[in-house]
């Protein structure tokens, strides 16, 4: 990883810079002011989706959860600029990928507008090719680290760098780059996702699911695990409500009726979803709780995404209603399996994504409603792209786990667990005081002999 890094550093070094001065009689002020707050906002999530991962698991847990997430923004935004952007928005070949030279190193990635070979404007047409650039990319951090709940508390950090990068070039690019590159495959077949419904959610939903089947159950699967500081959980679903503004309303590229529309919807969805999972939790016998209504609410968000531009706010009160039962009850089917999805990132992100799309298939247009067969052929192309993304983001990221585990264990030690992530993987203390000094003086003796090996 170190090499790659110094290759990329040298090569900066040549990379030529393109002009930032903006032409004002198509670049519009208002629209780059709207879409640098919203890429600031999308860019929380990061942070915010930390926090709310790390106030899910044990106590001896929590930094290196929180870190997993925290550790893309600096991972991908460097990949995103060598050659990442130019794998999902360079020249369309086969309608698959972006030509991996056109922006490399974000050569020619400026303050102009961008018209592809085919006549089509790449991004908004009235914001710089190089804020596009900046707004996707948040896109791209944050998916990976959503994978990361679901193997949370045994994953080896080095192994998930690996595999951070294995997703991005492999899954992530492909997917990006044919929904939402203007000659992208699913973008021709009228398959719309306004925000990344599954580009984002159901892709690393599904890569998370794959992940917890390789990795297998933790030590502690079968004991209840108290949440380290459910604070922190209100505290991430907090900022990734806030952040999803910019994701959702941000995704119209202009400052206009369209961004209020989905700003609308995507706050409306959200408390629908909260509100939904309270009630539903206290008809089937639970109590009311703080962790409910923060997994409700980002449970919301997931199922607007990608809609949130289409839909009447009616339309958003009935998907976000419907998914979140659908999410609460794929969470309790989980818990009563033996795969060992940590903070349930398919039940929600995996299933949110899916069936919003299948949803925004039926609400984006009235032909299916109306009965017509063109209607519902685009509704069939939903399904799918929905069918083509999970079984490929499945198929490729079981590969990539165990190619990885080949070269670098994807799991911890059994004694490395025992003592926690925080401190066996990054020597940490978070959750020191919850671990006993008989614990830590055994697991120092085991790394002592380890290294006598």
């Amino acid at each position: 990883m170190m090499t790659a890094l110094v290759i990329i550093v040298v090569a900066g070094l040549f990379a030529s810079e393109p002009s930032f001065e903006c032409d004002f009689s198509v670049v519009s002020t208002g629209d780059v002011a709207w879409l640098i707050t919203a890429t600031i906002f999308v860019l929380m999530m990061t942070p915010g989706l930390s926090f709310f991962y790390g106030g899910m698991v044990g106590a001896k847990n929590v930094i290196s959860t929180m870190l997993q997430s925290f550790i893309a923004m600096g991972l991908i935004s460097v990949l995103w600029v060598a050659f990442g952007f130019s794998l999902c928005f360079g020249d369309d070949i086969g309608g698959i990928i972006g030509d991996p030279t056109r922006f490399l190193m974000f050569h020619d990635v400026g303050a102009d507008v961008y018209t592809t070979p085919t006549g089509k404007i790449l991004g908004g047409a009235t914001i710089p090719l190089a804020l596009y650039a900046l707004f996707q990319m948040k896109f791209a951090i944050i998916t990976p680290s959503l994978i990361t709940g679901s193997f949370a508390e045994r994953v080896r950090f080095s192994a998930y760098l690996v595999f951070m990068v294995w997703f991005f070039v492999l899954i992530y690019c492909p997917l990006a780059h044919m929904t939402w590159h203007p000659d992208g495959l699913f973008m021709k077949w009228g398959v719309v996702d306004f925000a990344g419904g599954i580009v984002v959610h159901a892709s690393s939903g599904v890569a998370a699911l794959a992940g917890a089947i390789f990795l297998g159950r933790r030590a502690s699967f079968s004991r209840h695990s108290e949440p380290a500081n459910i604070p922190f959980v209100l505290l991430g679903a907090a900022l990734l409500w806030l952040g999803w503004f910019g994701f959702n309303a941000g995704s119209s590229l202009r400052a206009d009726g369209l961004a209020i529309k989905a700003f609308l919807n995507t706050n409306t969805a959200s408390a629908t979803a909260m509100m939904t999972w309270i009630f539903f939790d206290c008809l089937r016998g639970r109590k009311p709780s703080a962790m409910g209504a923060a997994v409700g609410c980002v449970v919301g968000l997931v199922a607007i995404t990608p809609s949130a531009g289409y839909v009447t706010v009616g339309q958003s009160i009935f998907i976000s209603f419907v998914i979140t039962i659908i999410c609460n009850i794929a969470v309790h089917w989980r818990s009563h399996t033996r795969i060992d999805d940590a903070l349930d990132v398919f039940p929600t992100h995996g299933t949110g994504g899916i069936f919003g799309t299948v949803l925004t298939g039926i609400f984006i247009q009235e032909g299916l409603i109306a009965g017509t067969w063109e209607g519902f052929c685009v509704f069939l192309f939903h399904l799918l792209a929905v069918v083509m993304v999970v079984l490929y983001s499945f198929g490729m990221s079981y590969l990539g786990y165990w190619l990885i585990d080949k070269a670098i264990p994807m799991r911890v030690s059994m004694m490395s667990e025992r003592i926690g992530l925080d401190f066996s993987q990054h020597d940490e203390h978070y959750g020191f005081a919850h671990i006993g000094e008989r614990e830590i003086a055994e697991y120092e003796e085991y790394i002592r002999e380890k290294e006598k090996k």
